[in-house]
């Protein structure tokens, strides 16, 4: 269902009058801070993702909101504190996006997307109070996962990236040669050195070839559970746990859930 401007506006100031009411008359909302809130925030931002990842609309719907909930309620403390209120926060926003959008907004021509990302970066460096440097704007939190393919998506914004998508393959197999002969020394923190360099060139790869690095490894993830679940599942018809199986059965219970397309 399609909702009117005015509908959407109602809706959103219904949801401040309702955060008002508990911020005032709930105990448990009252004594939220944003420190308290933090975790749950990240949370709820995992489940968005996980609703993303089963495409569940409903669910999608549903987190959107609880995520929403949490940039209101962060507004309210603020505005309690005399810091800010969802009014500047929306304005601050409108305001970057404006700003980091001039061929929107203004008179700047651009050819596709990939030169949209490039002005970015580089829009982002001139702008007051902004990153001070190209990589300053990966936040040092991010998993190491996330915070590889960000880092290498701004370094490339820059132009500092292979010309062609088929070179990086060369570095892929110069890093797993020097993970290989760090394995083959025991040296445990050169092995460690040597396979975060063997990450991050795949996490290159995945990027040049347009393949995001988080998505397709959790694909995998979630590839595995259902085969491994598959296998556990077999060993209960059997009467077994999995521990008293073989190797080889519960390779062939996994040849099993391949077949059947898990």
């Amino acid at each position: 269902m399609k909702h009117s401007r005015e509908e959407k506006l109602a809706a959103f100031g219904r949801l401040l009058d309702v955060l008002d009411e508990l911020r005032e008359k709930c105990p448990w909302d009252r004594k939220q801070t944003n420190e308290s809130l933090r975790p749950n925030t990240i949370e709820e931002t995992y489940e968005l993702c996980e609703a993303i990842i089963n495409s569940d609309n409903e669910a999608i719907k549903k987190e959107l909101g609880d995520v929403l909930l949490h940039v209101v309620f962060y507004s309210k403390i603020g505005e309690e504190q005399g810091l800010y209120d969802v009014a500047e926060v929306c304005n601050a926003l409108c305001d970057k996006l404006i700003f980091r959008h001039p061929h929107v907004f203004g008179d700047v021509s651009v050819d596709g997307s990939r030169q949209v990302e490039q002005n970015w970066e580089q829009i982002k460096l001139k702008e007051k109070g902004g990153n001070k440097t190209v990589l300053a704007g990966v936040p040092s939190g991010l998993p190491a996962l996330v915070k590889a393919f960000r880092i290498q998506e701004k370094a490339c914004n820059v132009g500092f990236d292979w010309e062609h998508p088929e070179q990086v393959w060369e570095k892929v197999r110069e890093e797993f040669d020097e993970l290989q002969r760090e394995i083959a020394s025991g040296n445990a923190d050169g092995m460690e050195a040597e396979m975060g360099d063997f990450i991050f060139s795949l996490v290159n790869a995945a990027r040049l070839y347009k393949i995001n690095p988080e998505n397709a490894l959790e694909r995998t993830n979630q590839k595995f559970i259902r085969r491994f679940n598959y296998v556990e599942q077999g060993a209960l018809r059997e009467g077994k746990n999995l521990k008293e199986m073989t190797l080889a059965e519960m390779d062939a219970l996994w040849d099993e859930a391949k077949s059947q397309g898990l």
